[in-house]
């Protein structure tokens, strides 16, 4: 008998589960066209009754918190899956790049409403400013990186070039990897010549 009711509950989570996900990313579908938006909008963006939607958020700013904590957990899990300990330093940094672009682009309502006067918030920026640092001093160990860079500078600048970058609202994968490329190349070489190649003014 409890091993069928265990059999039982197991679907249960991951029904629940499913249909949190499904209201999460239909809220920032509706939210990222129109802030304003119901949560009645939302439910049927998510294909699901209001009901269903006010008992698992109490309210839109329950729902609202509830979408922000997703994408930071995106966020912290899009940095850890690119090994920044672990692989190459260059293949490392296009990794971290090309996932973090992904949850910059795919969660942007979420992101932009995360506050670091949030506890949580805080500890997982904080744990990602820390796996950059780590990986940009492995890089600098590596040769990828001038054996004099700046880091804290080679970190702002990468940080500025994934923001820019995430503004193009990439349509595709392809399009996401392109990108990374670009923002890692960009800021490994820069936007002139190579040195090899420049000419001086006449």
């Amino acid at each position: 008998m409890n091993s069928r009711g265990q059999g039982q509950e197991r679907p249960l989570r991951a029904d629940a589960e499913r249909t949190v996900r499904a209201i999460l990313e239909a809220a920032e579908r509706v939210l990222g066209s129109n802030p304003a938006a119901t949560m009645e909008q939302i439910a049927e963006a998510a294909g699901v009754a209001r009901t269903t939607v006010h008992r698992r958020f109490v309210s839109r700013e329950a729902l609202v918190s509830a979408l922000s904590a997703w994408a930071t957990r995106q966020f912290h899990e899009a940095v850890q899956a690119a090994r920044p300990d672990t692989a190459p330093p260059a293949v490392a940094l296009h990794q971290v790049t090309a996932n973090v672009l992904r949850v910059k682009t795919g969660w942007g309502f979420a992101m932009s409403g995360t506050t670091p006067e949030d506890p949580e918030v805080a500890r997982v920026h904080d744990d990602v400013l820390a796996q950059c640092d780590h990986l940009f001093r492995r890089a600098r160990e590596a040769g990828v990186l001038a054996p004099d860079s700046d880091l804290g500078w080679v970190r702002r600048v990468y940080y500025a070039l994934i923001h820019e970058a995430s503004q193009e609202r990439p349509d595709s994968d392809s399009d996401v990897e392109g990108l990374a490329a670009r923002v890692v190349d960009t800021l490994l070489h820069g936007v002139g010549p190579p040195a090899d190649t420049a000419k001086p003014s006449p």
